[in-house]
């Protein structure tokens, strides 16, 4: 801890949303608003909704605070929206941080000493805390206990302070950043996966019923299916829909209307975006469908190769539209076909393992 104080302020007043109940998650209003607060309400993830009922259970039967839990998973899957459901089904109320923001022991201390029996701690991104402030949740996770450095120099002296029995929920979309030790003090470990067409539909056809949107079967399925298997994705692409009908409709979603509002965003019938399909166009019309690596695919679009890297590819590998090889991307055939484009004979050609002697000597 060094040779200075550790006690730090407490976190700053939200209209008692970090002292009791549950607070609305961030974001804009429309996200609060379509976000279930208890898990029966939740779409999707049916597994995971099975383990945490049985640990929800048998943690009121006991009468005891709910094991630590990790969310792991891509954007928009809904950690967040487990992380409220789960102190609503409690009865219990919760505080909610960030990683980037916890960057020093201090930081996390009076989210601690704040917390009530059985209360939850969520938090955000919890990869990114760095490595003192994890170690510093060891015995607060294990043993409910804290260590609080009073003074300064030889008159310092060191103040062990029981925390009040609580659950750590933490969420990360790069859960191999957290170390190890932190890792096996959760108890409870969920992967969240992407949603299917159905769960997807519902989701749409729910959050349109909160939002006073009248539409139809088949364009909340049009809507699901351009939205990526991510209800994040499905609620904006809903949003956006909304706003066109009211602009240039009477209000009513249709298949029609759907259509209409995707293209002008761009949005293609696989969920692709304009910068997506310029990737693939770029790795056809200008490298020759590859094999590229990120840097000459990045220079020739004129974007940032981690901006390609965290944003475009993920979706296109998932979609099996492009592949990854030791020599760099190659576009499949399903990209060919998805942009009505013919590969040219050579296509790949470059990929082959060429012989170490090509004369046989």
């Amino acid at each position: 801890m060094g040779r200075e104080s550790i006690i730090g302020t407490p976190p700053p007043d939200d209209g008692g949303n970090n002292s009791g109940g549950t607070p609305p998650p961030p974001g804009d209003e429309n996200d609060s608003a379509l976000r279930p607060t208890r898990i029966a309400d939740m779409v999707g993830q049916r597994e995971v909704i099975a383990v945490l009922e049985i640990a929800i259970d048998a943690a009121r039967k006991r009468d005891e605070p709910l094991g630590h839990i990790l969310f792991d998973g891509p954007p928009g899957l809904g950690k967040t929206t487990f992380a409220t459901c789960i102190p609503h089904e409690m009865g219990v109320p919760v505080q909610m941080a960030s990683g980037p923001a916890l960057k020093a022991p201090k930081d996390i201390i009076p989210y601690l000493t704040n917390l009530e029996d059985r209360s939850v701690l969520f938090v955000d991104e919890i990869h990114r805390m760095p490595k003192a402030v994890e170690e510093y949740l060891y015995t607060a996770m294990e043993d409910f206990r804290i260590d609080i450095v009073l003074g300064e120099g030889v008159s310092a002296r060191t103040l062990n302070l029981q925390l009040k029995p609580f659950t750590l929920i933490g969420a990360t979309t790069r859960a191999g950043m957290l170390s190890g030790p932190l890792r096996d003090r959760f108890q409870i470990r969920e992967h969240l996966g992407f949603y299917t067409f159905g769960e997807l539909t519902k989701i749409v056809e729910v959050n349109s019923g909160k939002l006073g949107v009248e539409i139809d079967r088949q364009a909340a399925t049009e809507i699901a299916r351009r939205s990526r298997g991510t209800p994040r994705v499905a609620n904006n692409r809903l949003l956006w829909v909304r706003d066109y009908a009211m602009s240039k409709s009477d209000g009513k979603v249709d298949m029609d209307v759907v259509i209409k509002a995707m293209e002008m965003t761009g949005i293609d019938p696989l969920g692709l975006d304009r910068q997506d399909r310029r990737y693939l166009q770029t790795l056809i019309g200008v490298l020759q469908g590859g094999p590229a690596g990120i840097e000459s695919i990045a220079h020739t679009m004129n974007v940032p190769s981690d901006t390609l890297e965290d944003e475009v590819e993920p979706f296109l590998l998932r979609m099996e539209l492009i592949v990854r090889t030791s020599r760099g991307r190659c576009v499949t055939a399903k990209a060919y076909q998805h942009l009505s484009m013919k590969p040219p004979k050579n296509a790949h050609e470059g990929d082959q393992d060429l012989p170490l002697f090509p004369d046989g000597n």
